[in-house]
């Protein structure tokens, strides 16, 4: 498959926003790139027509219940079937902040076992509480599973910005370490928040931004076909848009989120 075969579906509700940048970065890599209302795919009924399929940041219904939970619970009404039937068929599905809100709420992600049919996992409200808006670094800790960090090296450090309130990662208490060990086993762990040296953050605030366990920032699913991160890649594509790039003697010429699209765009093309 081509690159301009590639359809990529951006989806949009009330309150979604990056949905243009996501649509963007895909276009600047040659795919067929579209944002689309949630409405017109329940009345078309094609989501076989993308090959990625894109849930972005911003605050859908508000975010009122809890983050993602609003439209996850309507996606699984309108277009249950359609989506499972797509996630067995192995395609692509990518969520980013919010929308990784929304994948771990349908119980895309993490999918120990497949599609849950209740949440296995959750991201509460931040620690320290509010809304935290800053560039992180991230350390890529899968061995080739996932197909959004193909050309991310494991162990490798990228610097993305996060822009959230509710991006603490969490599992039940009582079966952390179990999902931990599953996380590690079943190569699913994607990305840590770690210091600039890829030392692992340990849960230090502001390394950490919002406490989350294990300092995860990111997962996809057993067949790495599902990706979920709370870091928004699509705002870190281009040279310009790096926090410090005056300073820079020769700023580099993309940022580090051009990587996740490229990633899986080689993927699916077989390049």
């Amino acid at each position: 498959m081509e690159p301009e075969e590639i359809r990529v579906g951006v989806l949009r509700v009330g309150g979604t926003n990056c949905d243009l940048e996501a649509q963007r970065a895909f276009q600047e890599l040659g795919a067929r790139a579209e944002t689309i209302h949630l409405n017109e795919v329940v009345k078309r009924r094609n989501l076989n027509d993308y090959n990625v399929l894109v849930f972005p940041g911003g605050f859908s219904f508000g975010d009122y219940v809890r983050a993602g939970v609003i439209w996850a619970r309507w996606l699984s009404a309108k277009l249950g079937k359609e989506l499972r039937a797509y996630v067995d068929q192995g395609r692509s599905i990518l969520g980013i902040c919010n929308g990784f809100q929304v994948l771990v709420e349908c119980g895309l992600l993490p999918g120990f076992d497949g599609v849950s049919a209740i949440p296995e996992a959750s991201l509460a409200t931040n620690i320290p509480q509010g809304y935290n808006c800053r560039w992180v670094y991230l350390r890529q800790e899968n061995n080739g599973k996932c197909i959004f960090t193909g050309k991310i090296k494991k162990g490798s450090v990228v610097r993305i910005p996060v822009a959230h309130s509710e991006g603490r990662f969490l599992f039940p208490r009582e079966g952390e370490q179990k999902f931990l060990d599953r996380l590690y086993d079943e190569d699913m762990l994607v990305f840590r928040y770690c210091d600039k040296n890829g030392n692992p953050a340990e849960g230090r605030f502001p390394v950490n931004p919002n406490g989350a366990f294990h300092d995860i920032a990111g997962i996809c699913n057993k067949e790495g076909t599902i990706f979920g991160l709370m870091p928004h890649p699509e705002r870190a594509i281009c040279w310009w848009q790096q926090p410090d790039w005056t300073a820079q003697e020769k700023p580099a010429q993309y940022g580090h989120g051009r990587l996740i699209f490229e990633s899986v765009i080689e993927h699916l093309s077989g390049s």
